[in-house]
Parts: C-alpha cells; sequence; structure tokens
C-alpha cells in the first residue's frame, strides 16, 4: 500500500488540499486493491483559508510516505516555513516521490528539488519561480511534468490532471478513468498540453469539433489523416488545426496520437489481445510501429505495461 504524505502548514490554499483528499482518501469501489493510505502531515492545526486542519501526524512522517504531496501556498513572497522545507528534504533523501501542486511548486524549490529540472507552476507565479530559483528549468506552458520521483502541477484544474496521472502510473488506466468518473472530470489531459486554451471545449452545438471528435475516436482502428478529419469536418487543413488548437490545445495528428495511446492502454489492460491486434484496433498499423509510439510516451514497452496493470 502507497502511503501519501499530505503536507499541511499555515498559509496553504484549501482546495488543493481537499481535493488531493477527495481523489487519494476515498477507495473506487474495489478496483484497485490496496489502494492508498493518505495521511495529513502537519505541525499542528494550521488554517487553510477559511478552515482548520487537523493533521493526522507531524511533519516528520512524511519520511515514512511513498509519496508526498505538497499542496499550493497562499503567497509565494511570505517565508516559507523552513520546518516544511525540511520535511520535504528528509522525505526525499528517504526515497519518496515528491509531488507539488501549483504554487507547491515553491517548496520543492527551496528545498532544492528542482534544481536542473523542468518544472512548472500556475501561470501567474511562473516568471517568479524563474526568477527566484535560477538553478530550476521552469516551463509555463505546460500542465505539469512528470521527472519520475519528483513532479509539478500548474493551476488548479492542473493539479487535479496531474493527480490522475499519478493514479493511472501506479495503477493504469482504467483505475484512473473510473476516479475522473466520479469526479466527473476528463480522464486524461496530457502533461503537456498548454495552460492556456481559448476554448477548452467547443463553446457551440454547432461547432465542427462536436460531431468530429466522436467521429474519430469511432475509427481510430483506421488510418486517418488530417486530411480525413478536414474532409469530415467540411474545412480546410488548415482551419481545423486552428479549430484544434483553440479546442484541445493540440494538433489533430497530436490529439490522434493521443486517443490511440489510451485505446492501446485500455486493450492491453483489459483484453488477452496480442500486441498485433491491438496495434491494428489502435491504428497503429504494426507492432512495431505501437511498441515505437507506446514506449515513447509511456515509457515502458506495451508488454511490460501488460504485465503491471493486467492484473489490476
Amino acid at each position: 500500500m502507497t502511503v501519501i504524505g499530505l503536507a499541511a502548514t499555515e498559509g496553504m490554499l484549501h482546495f488543493e488540499l481537499a481535493m488531493t483528499f477527495e481523489i487519494f482518501a476515498r477507495d473506487p469501489s474495489g478496483l484497485a486493491d490496496p489502494w492508498y493510505d493518505l495521511r495529513v502531515c502537519g505541525p499542528g492545526p494550521v488554517r487553510a483559508g477559511r478552515f482548520l486542519i487537523e493533521p493526522d501526524a507531524g511533519l516528520d512522517h512524511l519520511a515514512d510516505a511513498g509519496t508526498v504531496i505538497v499542496p499550493a501556498i497562499e503567497d509565494v513572497d511570505a517565508p516559507i516555513d523552513p520546518r516544511l522545507v525540511d520535511a520535504v528534504r528528509r522525505a526525499h533523501r528517504a526515497g519518496a516521490r515528491l509531488v507539488s501542486l501549483c504554487t507547491g511548486a515553491f517548496v520543492l524549490a527551496e528545498a532544492g528539488l528542482l534544481d536542473g529540472l523542468t518544472a512548472t507552476t500556475h501561470w501567474a507565479h511562473t516568471a517568479a519561480l524563474a526568477a527566484r530559483y535560477p538553478a530550476v528549468h521552469v516551463d509555463p506552458d505546460v500542465l505539469y511534468v512528470d521527472n519520475g520521483t519528483v513532479l509539478a502541477s500548474a493551476g488548479k484544474a492542473a493539479a487535479i490532471d496531474l493527480c490522475l496521472h499519478l493514479i493511472r502510473r501506479d495503477h493504469g488506466s482504467t483505475v484512473a478513468n473510473a476516479v475522473a468518473r466520479r469526479l466527473v472530470v476528463p480522464p486524461h489531459r496530457a502533461g503537456g498540453q498548454a495552460q492556456f486554451v481559448a476554448t477548452p471545449v467547443p463553446d457551440r452545438e454547432d461547432h465542427p469539433l462536436v460531431a468530429l471528435l466522436p467521429w474519430a475516436m469511432e475509427r481510430l482502428d483506421q488510418p486517418l489523416t488530417v486530411e480525413d478529419l478536414a474532409r469530415q469536418a467540411r474545412m480546410s487543413s488548415r482551419n481545423l488545426a486552428r479549430h484544434f488548437h483553440a479546442v484541445t490545445g493540440t494538433t489533430p495528428l497530436q490529439w490522434l496520437s493521443a486517443q490511440r495511446i489510451r485505446r492501446a492502454q485500455e486493450l492491453l489492460e483489459n483484453t488477452g489481445d496480442s500486441i498485433d491486434r491491438i496495434a491494428a484496433a489502435a491504428g497503429m498499423g504494426t507492432a512495431t510501429t505501437l511498441r515505437r509510439h507506446f514506449h515513447r510516451t509511456v515509457g515502458v514497452a506495451p508488454d511490460t505495461y501488460r504485465r503491471t496493470f493486467r492484473a489490476t
């Protein structure tokens, strides 16, 4: 069972605290066994916004956790509690996976845990993070960053995306999708997606992508091209690319590739189909192509992914 230490100190924002508790403290109806053991760790009763938080344990217990999550801090210009910084450092030395949500990145940076790594935070504070900690490569244009054992997210909705990404890493996409359905949020937004999307969802029922996206999802096994999508949407490829970027924050080909990888993940988890059959069903053509794209995107080979998540 993965123990999650949720750091709670004075001046943290209640949304990220409550959201993390909601996601990781509730067992999703036996889909993953064992689930997480979440413990709120703090120096004593602390106030988050207008709420008083009573921790389960002291900050020193963060060193006992497999994953430590640092929620957002309200005032990035205020001194960061040195007890928290020290506790985070000790947890890292003990081998914990460190996760910052929104402006919690300032805590990890203060502890020196982001030096030499790529990180992000809420777009309004990326410039301050970069200026204060020049050893950190701050990317202001992504939802979250996964460095393996150190992860960071942008603002509030991106924090949910990163938490779902953690569940996907630990338990597979089926469990992560079930949690997303319970939360009524999108099951997956890639970390590299832009923080700013002018229109996050089609704003009219007659928007061309309202019909096009489901149409493409039903045909992932077919060799769809940008020209095929543009023809179905009755627009030029350039106009389609503009609509896609406005709605999804990415290009048509990148969106198609992401959907195909997700389809392959679901089939690897839930079927005994061969890699060749899954490659065909996901529109990758051959097992060689699937293995190349899957490893580049997910970080492991399809066979390894199946061995990890099939039982779950």
